[in-house]
């Protein structure tokens, strides 16, 4: 019984230390081991976070645990913010400049020594640039017009330069240097080879008008004073009124086809009245044997039946004109021919001669007011030089066009189309 008591206090001795130290122990592994699960969770969400800062995408499934979730929300959301911001950014300057290859001036962006950063796609056409292989290239290397160069190396650009260019035809450019942004450049070009002509084409015209106009006031004020101051015999004073007349009757003409041009090109849209087609060119091919007086053998040939839609009397004077013309230009002996045809294409009315023809330098340049291909000859054969240019407004009044072809020696052939719109009943 003793022995009994003694070994139960012994045991109880010995275990009561031994389950505090293993329940201590099993406690710090049991710390340590959530400690280590709470730091590997941290790792991952770390990790996770590293790997995406590596690279940053747009991903929903970016969670994490705890805090780390709200911080990958708000990196989430931050993101998103910032992708709207660079898509709308990039957004506006993907039209900013389409915006700026669609204007028709041509916009090199230069930087202070003047070398190619950026050009509009209207610039590579203008200037010969090309955006890609020229960047970064000397705007002087690569428009080499010694004006241009001379132009940059005064530096004076209060007033642009006025450029011509002659690679295929010849073009007049209107170049602007502007700074911007301190020290960088932005060249403006414009085209104004149209304005250029148009200038050219007004000083023509009123130094045409002032020669035609001289020429027979010239004359007739020399035989006025002949008359008044020498006496002369009657069949000599009877010439020098004829050769005055003949004068007079030029200046006429020329006025009234002065005034036949202005009134087309004021005058509003013609109505669509029908216009008997048949009649007009019958009545056009009997004023032909009339003006030929016999010179000339005269045809007419037709194809098709149809009706105009316009202004009678322009489309009378466009007609008459292409029909004087060719009397006119017709050497005794030759062949006019008038034609009428109409097709469910359009329209045709043409005149062809067997007469001196046309060389094709001047073909381009025969509708100008007063533009002559040979003016002895012409102002020999009668003509003012504007009846060309009154079938070009009166045709293109009525949406038709004026094709010429011609061969010196051979004849011309003038034809005034018309599309299938200006045919009555269509």
């Amino acid at each position: 019984m003793q022995r009994a008591l003694f070994y139960g206090v012994l045991t109880a001795a010995v275990a009561l230390p031994l389950g505090y130290f293993v329940e201590a122990w099993m406690g710090w592994v049991l710390f340590y081991a959530g400690l280590s699960l709470h730091l590997a969770m941290h790792y991952r969400n770390f990790s996770r976070l590293e790997r995406w800062t590596r690279k940053p995408v747009l991903d929903a499934s970016l969670e994490g645990d705890g805090d780390w979730d709200r911080i990958f929300r708000r990196l989430y959301r931050h993101e998103k913010e910032l992708l709207e911001k660079i898509e709308l950014r990039e957004r506006d300057i993907a039209r900013l400049i389409a915006a700026v290859h669609a204007m028709n001036d041509g916009i090199v962006l230069l930087d202070g020594n003047f070398y190619i950063q950026f050009c509009n796609k209207t610039a590579e056409r203008q200037l010969g640039l090309d955006s890609t292989r020229d960047r970064g290239a000397s705007i002087a290397n690569i428009l080499r017009q010694p004006e241009f160069v001379a132009y940059l190396a005064e530096a004076d650009f209060s007033r642009p330069l006025t450029l011509r260019l002659d690679r295929y035809f010849e073009r007049v450019l209107s170049l602007y240097l502007i700074l911007y942004a301190e020290d960088c450049w932005l060249l403006q070009v414009k085209d104004i080879t149209q304005t250029d002509r148009l200038d050219s084409m007004r000083r023509d015209f009123v130094a045409n008008v002032s020669h035609e106009l001289r020429t027979p006031l010239t004359v007739l004020s020399g035989f006025v004073e002949t008359l008044q101051e020498i006496d002369v015999d009657a069949e000599s004073r009877q010439h020098y009124l004829q050769l005055m007349g003949q004068q007079s009757t030029r200046m006429l003409s020329i006025v009234q086809d002065l005034l036949t041009l202005s009134s087309i090109e004021s005058a509003p849209p013609p109505h669509d009245e029908v216009v008997d087609m048949a009649t007009l060119v019958d009545k056009l091919y009997r004023d032909a044997e009339a003006l030929s007086a016999g010179r000339h053998t005269i045809h007419l040939e037709t194809e098709g039946q149809g009706d105009l839609l316009g202004a009678e009397s322009e489309l009378i004077s466009a007609f008459a004109n292409l029909v004087a013309n060719a009397v006119r230009y017709t050497p005794n002996g030759g062949t006019i021919t008038l034609s009428w045809k109409v097709s469910s294409e359009g329209a045709e009315f043409a005149v062809q001669d067997t007469g001196i023809g046309i060389d094709a330098k001047h073909i381009p340049r025969l509708t100008e007011r007063f533009y002559r291909v040979d003016r002895g000859r012409s102002r020999d054969a009668g003509g003012t030089g504007l009846g060309l240019a009154i079938v070009k407004h009166s045709l293109s009044r009525h949406q038709a066009t004026l094709e010429v072809t011609s061969k010196p020696g051979e004849g011309s052939r003038f034809a005034a189309r018309f599309p299938a719109s200006r045919i009555a009943g269509v």
